[in-house]
């Protein structure tokens, strides 16, 4: 059960940043109307795939670190 509350709030954790940040970059790649009027929704699609599965991309962003840290 504990394991659960801990993915609930780290998916929605993840959601929130990259709904926002995504969102920024539409607006700031496509322009104010486009980007703040339909950038909205490829904003929420992406935070929904990666807020399903963040910790799997925890663990591969976690290992990319390691292996840059030891050949730098």
């Amino acid at each position: 059960m504990l394991e659960q509350k801990w993915y609930v709030i780290g998916s929605r954790i993840t959601w929130f940043i990259v709904f926002f940040g995504s969102w920024i970059y539409c607006i700031s790649a496509y322009g104010y109307l486009l980007g703040l009027g339909l950038g909205w929704l490829p904003s929420y699609i992406v935070a929904f795939v990666v807020a399903l599965a963040w910790p799997f991309l925890l663990g591969i962003c976690a290992f990319a670190v390691i292996l840059l840290s030891i050949f730098q």
